[in-house]
């Protein structure tokens, strides 16, 4: 079955007003001068991939590669840790009349003041982790909701930086609300990369902090700049925040930023087809589990609507293939192991190449330099292991395994209570 692509008819002059309004200059100074001097950091690697674009009929691809970013894994590290750094050094602040350093925070020499604060946030994974790491890095307590989909291996990762994990019934969405309700009630400070509101100002923090990452691809970007992006949607942080750099970079010469997002999740699709934010409801059944997101964030929304050129929806299988690609490269390419949501760019691009029609609608031809981000690294071992390794297994039996570990899980816990 070809892949759905849904072209945007509202891309507009309005991308200038738009990220003005929510990546204000001084805010993303701000979020890279934080960020770059946090211990441990430096600039993921932009890999060129020759042999997998001549393969495909291509000039050029390049991936983003945030595979190890601050050794969490995922381009997460630089959105919600972010937030919870602003949070704290913002208390500090209110505290003792001096603004902290980044170096302060770490130092542990404020604990007294950083330990007065309770952050909480729902996940599939990834920005729990990098919610929890920042937490634990700059010192305050943490509690991370997840829905029954999240394998024990990404609880586990969570638990280990001393966050409290709670699971929540329903689905990413349901957990989101909980934490909200949660937050409220407590006095806690939530910590979420997605809202209702455009006005909301932690999920506009988290999307400044992913700001760091597409300043990195402008620097290391070299030649005409890219005719083709391609970048995975779950609320929508991500490409709001890659697409800024470009944009400011670029401008006009910038060619078709496409949103990736799972055939079972489509709420982007959906919302850039009908022109306004579509929420979907039900079990969003995609083993992609960071992308099964069933409502675009508004302040994300208000920067991809007038920029984004184009959304498609893409299977299981589909991610399963970028992913072996990436492992088992084509001749002169590097290995790089993907997890599920973060090959789902490249499987976009995979995808529409095998459509001589819509390839033909997008100009994905002999000239096409495409740039396409690597999200997250093989975080989850088990499924990585299955689908890249000897066998190759695919998504039916994976999901499978999965419902099968899941039930058990559940029997376990009950016959311990």
């Amino acid at each position: 079955m070809p892949p759905q692509l849904i072209l945007n008819q509202r891309v507009s002059a309005e991308a200038d007003e738009a990220i003005d309004r929510l990546f204000p200059a001084q805010a993303v100074a701000e979020a890279a001068g934080a960020i770059t001097n946090w211990a441990g950091y430096e600039p993921t690697p932009l890999v060129t991939l020759p042999g997998l674009a001549a393969g495909l009929g291509l000039a050029a691809i390049a991936l983003k590669d945030e595979s190890d970013r601050f050794g969490l894994g995922s381009f997460k590290a630089l959105g919600g840790a972010y937030a919870v750094y602003c949070i704290l050094r913002a208390h500090v602040t209110n505290r003792t009349g001096t603004v902290p350093t980044p170096a302060n925070l770490e130092s542990g020499s404020l604990a007294a003041l950083t330990g007065e604060i309770t952050v909480i946030c729902a996940t599939a994974g990834n920005h729990g982790r990098s919610v929890a790491w920042a937490a634990g890095r700059f010192g305050c307590r943490c509690v991370i909701l997840v829905h029954a989909g999240v394998t024990e291996e990404r609880r586990a990762a969570m638990a280990r930086f001393g966050a409290e994990i709670r699971e929540v019934p329903g689905s990413y969405d349901d957990s989101v609300r909980e934490a909200a309700q949660l937050a409220a009630a407590h006095g806690w400070h939530l910590v979420p990369d997605t809202s209702t509101s455009e006005q909301d100002p932690i999920p506009a923090l988290v999307m400044q902090g992913y700001t760091v990452m597409g300043a990195e691809i402008v620097d290391q970007w070299r030649g005409p700049p890219p005719t083709h992006v391609f970048v995975q949607v779950g609320v929508g942080g991500l490409a709001a925040g890659v697409a800024e750099a470009l944009w400011r970079r670029w401008r006009d010469e910038l060619g078709h930023i496409v949103c990736v997002e799972p055939e079972a999740a489509d709420c982007f699709a959906r919302s850039l087809a009908a022109g306004a934010p579509t929420p979907i409801s039900g079990d969003l059944d995609t083993l992609m589990l960071c992308l099964a997101c069933g409502e675009v964030s508004a302040p994300a929304w208000a920067v991809l609507r007038p920029l984004a050129t184009a959304a498609m929806t893409i299977s299981d299988d589909e991610t399963f293939d970028a992913m072996r690609r990436l492992a088992d490269p084509a001749a002169g390419d590097p290995p790089l192991a993907a997890g599920e949501s973060g090959a789902a760019g490249l499987a976009g691009l995979i995808a529409l190449c095998r459509d001589d029609d819509r390839r033909r609608r997008l100009g994905l031809g002999p000239t096409a330099r495409v740039l396409a981000i690597v999200s997250e690294g093989a975080l989850d071992r088990a499924l990585y292991d299955r689908v890249v390794g000897r066998g190759s297994a695919d998504a039916e039996s994976v999901r499978s395994d999965r419902i099968r570990r899941e039930w058990n899980r559940l029997v376990i816990s009950k016959s311990m209570n």
